[in-house]
């Protein structure tokens, strides 16, 4: 495979990773013939890099969220962020979580108990609500714009308590606000009696590739003395973003 059309499947993953297109769109974006595109596009259908539709729309697949995994452990994020976590959870008392966006669900990859007697309910490898979750709105709110409505599009918006967000209109507003401020809530809703606060990890590019969180039942703080904690989560999460290699501003 010559380093020209390693290039060319570079560049189509790079504008999938936009949003779906149709083969017209991106043979337009290589200024190729569509049979050019095609060529490039069926070994990587054939892998599961790329998905095609039935109206013949083509988006990232499933296997490249999982060599994304892959090249996330081996980036050692979880070893990364393991002392300032722990410093962190040593300073506050409270309970501290790292999750990562794979395959299209948000994972606790990371988890440092509350030094408290009342706890959350939560585990390394489990899955958190992508509507709901302080780490899934971080995660959610940096995908670009029409991957991000993707996604939404395809929640299940389970009402866990009266604070959940349950219409995909509602989200959306909220991963904006997420994007725009640089962390996320979950003001009880997921559980109803626990309060949590999210800040993004970013590594080298700017990218987001985990989230932080801090979780406290509200019989320990009351969401004001969550929100307290803020600047903390998000020094911590700065400082991992550091040894990520994100230069400081």
């Amino acid at each position: 495979m010559s380093s020209s059309t390693v290039a060319r499947a570079m560049r189509l993953l790079a504008e999938l990773g936009e949003g779906e297109r149709t083969l017209e769109q991106l043979a337009a974006v290589l200024d190729v013939h569509k049979s050019t595109v095609l060529r490039l596009l069926r070994p990587m259908e054939d892998e599961r890099i790329v998905q095609r539709d039935a109206a013949h729309h083509y988006r990232l697949g499933p296997q490249l969220f999982a060599l994304a995994g892959l090249a996330l452990e081996q980036r050692g994020i979880r070893a990364v962020a393991a002392p300032h976590l722990r410093e962190l959870n040593a300073a506050t008392g409270q309970t501290v979580h790292l999750a990562a966006y794979e395959g299209g669900e948000v994972v606790y990859i990371d988890k440092y108990d509350s030094r408290q007697p009342v706890r959350m309910y939560s585990r390394i490898g489990l899955r958190a609500a992508l509507h709901c979750a302080a780490v899934s709105k971080v995660l959610l709110a940096d995908l670009p714009l029409t991957v991000r409505q993707q996604v939404v599009g395809s929640v299940e918006f389970t009402p866990f308590t009266a604070n959940t967000l349950t219409t995909p209109e509602a989200l959306l507003a909220e991963l904006a606000t997420v994007a725009a401020q640089g962390w996320a809530q979950d003001r009880a809703e997921h559980e109803p009696f626990v309060n949590c606060v999210a800040a993004p990890v970013r590594d080298v590019t700017g990218r987001v590739v985990a989230a932080v969180s801090l979780s406290v039942p509200d019989v320990l703080l009351g969401y004001p003395e969550v929100l307290a904690l803020l600047p903390d989560l998000r020094a911590t999460a700065a400082a991992v973003s550091a040894d990520c290699g994100l230069a400081a501003h």
